[in-house]
């Protein structure tokens, strides 16, 4: 049996989707909705849409005039399709077992939709959170993780990030910290390890130790 891999981190910064709660087909349901009304395709849209602000990705995909309508629009049928969504594995166990202020919520959505998402999965809800509205630009933006650190207390160098899309997996890099990917779409995007989910990880100490059966990839 390989012993498991143990990172430095004093501190744990989460991304919300597709790290603590599965919310992929949440999001596709909603933004193909979306997308349709809008005339998109909606695969092209799906192609964009993950670890970003719902505003950043309507602006690259909606004309001006049409975008203050566009992303109310899109929130408001994500947070309706919020109550669909279950926990990642492992994620329960992991966030029961730690203090409070030793993790946050790093999303690039909204806090309605964080919440609401958390709360369906049966999660508990952070004492530190950052979102969307909070950032000047979102990820790939390191901004997000480096308030996630300072809200602890930290330095991003001192935090691991549990990224699961190539944006979040950039902004946790591009901040400084160590990051852990989450499953399939974690694969190619840099981070130091990936992990198939939660399950198994611990953190005791200022080391989060990360099962060896569990990795994907590692560097």
């Amino acid at each position: 049996m390989r012993a498991p891999l143990e990172l430095p981190a004093r501190g744990l910064l989460f991304d919300n989707d597709g790290v603590l709660v599965d919310s992929d087909a949440a999001v596709t349901a909603s933004w193909s909705r979306w997308a349709t009304e809008q005339g998109l395709d909606p695969a092209g849209v799906m192609a964009v849409v993950h670890g970003r602000r719902s505003a950043d990705t309507v602006a690259d995909l909606v004309p001006g005039a049409r975008r203050v309508a566009a992303t109310a629009l899109i929130d408001r049928y994500e947070l309706e399709d919020a109550e669909t969504v279950p926990a990642v594995p492992g994620a329960a166990d992991l966030l029961a077992s730690l203090p409070a202020e030793v993790w946050a919520v790093v999303t690039s959505g909204t806090p309605a939709l964080a919440t609401a998402r958390l709360t369906a999965a049966g999660l508990p809800l952070p004492k530190a959170m950052v979102t969307g509205p909070d950032v000047r630009a979102g990820k790939p933006d390191p901004e997000c993780y480096r308030l996630g650190a300072q809200a602890l207390g930290l330095r991003p160098q001192e935090t691991v990030v549990l990224e699961d899309s190539p944006a979040g997996i950039a902004a946790g890099r591009a901040a400084g910290a160590r990051v852990v990917g989450i499953g399939a779409r974690a694969l190619t995007a840099g981070a130091d390890v990936v992990v198939r989910d939660l399950t198994g990880l611990r953190w005791t100490d200022g080391v989060l130790s990360v099962p060896a059966g569990g990795v994907l990839r590692a560097r």
